[in-house]
């Protein structure tokens, strides 16, 4: 079907990816020790699985609590890109290219994301430093070459079910709640946390093996494939393995979309209402 370029080039499009934007911000920003926590377990295979805030815990008292920060602002920077250019896509192409703005948003947006797991478990299991994302991407191109910066896209292409799996969940919920005048941020909140909830469960070892492959070889073979990865994951760990930190990403990830989508609906709300 065509792209209507009007439909795609409005006004509402851009209240809708800034709207996006700054609630992914201020959801990361809130629930970033989570994530860090996540790619811990995820990527040092010498630190046991256990609760989240016993690794909190143990995060602050080996590193600081500092630690539990490190590298926010080249996540926040990626963030915001990414979800301007999904939002934008998704509204702009929902009535005429289903699932499209996940592709083109996970082919745009990888290369920083990937220098974001380097710099998150730099000096950790990563002897390689960067000095922010635009670093990151100039080093990793030059010392490992351009597709390095795409390391991991095979998993992330995949992962487009995740928020497409989200984005239906949560529209069919406000679907049935259509009937309310207005819907309050916190039925917003927990109306994105069911559907992100269901959508991560469903996905989690692909973003297991994702974290992995933009992390670069460990103890992994070198140039592993998506599937030869999940596979030495359970010879070395068994099934367990796929679901490593799995806490702590469902804590992260749930509340930091359930908080962007609540900031994203009542801002847009806002500026709409403005409008008129």
């Amino acid at each position: 079907m065509a792209v209507n370029s009007k439909e795609l080039f409005s006004y509402n499009n851009l209240i809708h990816a800034i709207s996006g934007a700054v609630g992914s911000m201020v959801g990361m920003i809130v629930f970033y020790p989570l994530d860090t926590v996540r790619c811990r377990l995820q990527l040092e295979d010498k630190r046991k699985a256990r609760n989240t805030i016993a690794v909190i815990l143990e995060l602050i008292k080996e590193e600081g609590i500092g630690s539990l920060y490190k590298g926010i602002i080249p996540v926040l920077q990626s963030i915001c890109a990414s979800n301007f250019v999904y939002f934008y896509i998704y509204n702009g192409l929902k009535a005429s290219v289903k699932g499209g703005e996940g592709a083109i948003n996970v082919l745009l947006t990888t290369p920083l994301w990937m220098v974001n797991t380097r710099i998150k478990m730099s000096g950790i299991t990563d002897v390689r430093r960067y000095n922010g994302l635009v670093d990151g991407l100039v080093k990793v191109s030059s010392t490992e070459g351009v597709p390095a910066l795409w390391a991991g896209t095979v998993p992330s292409l995949i992962l487009v079910s995740n928020p497409a799996i989200h984005m239906a969940v949560y529209q069919s919920i406000k679907r049935r709640l259509s009937w309310k005048n207005e819907i309050s941020a916190l039925t917003y909140f927990l109306m994105s946390a069911i559907a992100k909830m269901v959508a991560t469960i469903i996905t989690y070892p692909l973003q297991l093996a994702q974290a992995k492959l933009r992390h670069g070889p460990s103890d992994l073979a070198t140039n592993s494939g998506t599937i030869q990865l999940l596979i030495y994951i359970i010879r070395r760990q068994g099934v367990k393995g796929l679901y490593k930190g799995m806490e702590a990403k469902l804590l992260q990830t749930v509340l930091t979309t359930a908080l962007m989508f609540m900031t994203y609906e009542k801002i847009a709300a806002f500026v709409f209402r403005i409008m008129g």
